[in-house]
């Protein structure tokens, strides 16, 4: 059996930067998920999707994967799939709405046009769900960092509009750029703390050196999912937007839309806009999105 792929580069509009996605468009109706794992650890990209026709009130039913697992949802794959099908027709150019039925439920995408092509298509993710906060200092050690290197006076939180990310503010882009995780160490720590070892995200608002305009800069590392570290990652994007809004980083206007530059140290620099509405304190929308560029196309046969 042969199967079609598109290659994209997500959260870019440049080739060989943002994360890579493979997106196979049309699989047999009838692919066991076991092969598909198969597939996305041979593809070794963060994620891989697979676009079967709808089950449900959507447009088309998608399943995404790492090397390691099935996710209910993502952004970058959502994103760049958005992309893929636009470029494929099953997208009709001037659509402005999609919907895609993942295993969250419908997933809804908004999209913008300029001469006929898909510009941006913004991805709208589930309300947060937060867990208890906790003093960030307890995994100073574990990330290979030193106190100085924490964010003064903020929390380390999971949250979830999803999937859920441990997220961890730093003080300094230096900071974020400097932590290597001990695993064993990591887990520990969140043991002690009560809390689940999830998949870090790593971030800070320091300005000092930046060169875009971008509000954030992060990092997100996976070992657990067979990602060490990913380039761009749309389904942390939402919640750390959440996070920004909660612990009142960021008002309610300068949230409405702000950049959150991610996999600099990876050489992959992708840039993700966030877009968090709020009413009186309370969070009412979640919207991330971005860019995508198609790289290259593959047929791959399978055993």
């Amino acid at each position: 059996m042969s199967l079609r792929y598109l290659h994209l580069d997500v959260f870019t509009d440049t080739p060989f930067e943002g994360n890579q996605l493979a997106v196979f468009p049309e699989p047999p109706r009838g692919l066991q998920p076991a092969l598909m794992q198969r597939i996305a650890a041979e593809m070794n990209f963060s994620e891989s999707t697979f676009v079967f026709p709808k089950e449900g009130d959507g447009d088309v039913r998608m399943r995404i994967f790492t090397p390691s697992e099935e996710l209910p949802m993502a952004g970058h794959p959502t994103v760049g799939t958005t992309f893929a099908l636009a470029a494929e027709g099953t997208i009709a150019p001037g659509r402005r709405d999609f919907v895609f039925e993942l295993g969250v439920g419908p997933t809804p995408v908004s999209l913008e046009w300029k001469d006929g092509a898909l510009a941006f298509a913004w991805m709208t993710q589930q309300l947060p769900a937060f867990e208890a906060a906790f003093d960030a200092g307890v995994l100073t050690a574990p990330l290979g960092l030193d106190a100085s290197d924490m964010a003064p006076h903020l929390p380390a939180q999971a949250i979830s509009c999803g999937v859920p990310f441990l997220f961890v503010p730093l003080a300094s882009r230096n900071a974020v750029d400097r932590v290597q995780v001990d695993r064993r160490g990591y887990e520990a720590a969140c043991r002690r703390a009560g809390a689940a070892p999830l998949p870090i995200f790593i971030f800070t608002t320091d300005r000092s050196g930046a060169r875009g305009d971008e509000t954030v800069y992060s990092r997100m590392l996976a070992p657990a999912f067979g990602i060490g570290e990913d380039p761009a990652t749309g389904g942390a994007s939402g919640p750390l937007g959440c996070y920004l809004v909660q612990h009142g980083v960021l008002d309610g206007a300068k949230a409405r839309s702000f950049v959150s530059l991610q996999g600099v140290a990876m050489r992959r620099p992708s840039r993700i806009t966030i877009s968090i509405d709020s009413d009186n304190g309370a969070i009412t929308r979640v919207r991330i999105g971005g860019r995508s560029v198609l790289v290259g196309e593959g047929e791959l046969k399978t055993p």
